[in-house]
């Protein structure tokens, strides 16, 4: 087989290349329903039929929003740490913990159709938002980019039991993905963390808060 040379075209990718691919994941986040490389988390134990009030189902899928638009803002984050670091190894791990929440936003999408409930109408302000974000991090520099991952992780984990605690008793499918994806937060925080993640300001982590807190009230209804 011919040995492909580092000058051939076929290797290397353009600024053009790169910023196509990166229009191509933010409309896929926004607006598609992704496929998830892993199968949707369900329920330990013997089947159970779902039996849920009105109020309880509106309940899970305003709820349920509110966990899609954080998998929408993950995606739009790591994008924006990706593409401003200056490590391959950070912009591999960056891409790496995207394509994990990329499973969570399949997931959460999955279960907002099953409670016929709609994704939030602001999502392309969301991506946005979260996408200057991730690229205002890489910026300065990858230490303070790794502790804002870690920051934002630790917050959603956070998130993720206060759901736990309000969603449905019946509403086990919805437990089941919440559960799986508060494991997974962790693990990108404890592995951010592992790379040298600075603690970011208290500052910086109230002013993330409230950010979040602005986001989550408004997607438990937009």
């Amino acid at each position: 087989m011919a040995r492909i040379s580092s000058s051939d075209p076929l290797r290397r990718t353009t600024p053009l290349d790169r910023l196509l691919a990166g229009a191509g994941r933010a409309l896929a986040a926004v607006a598609a329903a992704p496929g998830a490389a892993r199968p949707t988390p369900r329920p330990i134990g013997a089947a159970v039929p779902e039996s849920l009030t009105e109020p309880e189902r509106r309940l899970s899928g305003a709820l349920m929003r509110v966990n899609h638009v954080g998998e929408v803002c993950a995606q739009a984050l790591y994008e924006g740490q990706a593409a401003t670091t200056s490590d391959p190894r950070l912009e591999g791990f960056f891409r790496e913990a995207a394509a994990e929440e990329g499973d969570h936003l399949a997931w959460t999408r999955e279960r907002l159709d099953a409670l016929g409930a709609r994704p939030s109408l602001l999502n392309p302000l969301w991506y946005a938002g979260a996408f200057a974000l991730g690229a205002a991090a890489g910026r300065l520099g990858d230490r303070f980019s790794l502790g804002f991952m870690v920051e934002t992780e630790r917050q959603v984990e956070r998130h993720l039991a206060g759901h736990l605690e309000r969603l449905p008793e019946g509403d086990a499918a919805s437990r089941a993905i919440v559960e799986r994806m508060k494991a997974d937060e962790a693990g990108h925080a404890d592995h951010a963390q592992a790379l040298g993640a600075s603690p970011m300001p208290e500052p910086v982590r109230v002013a993330m808060r409230l950010a979040a807190r602005v986001m989550t009230g408004t997607a438990h209804r937009v």
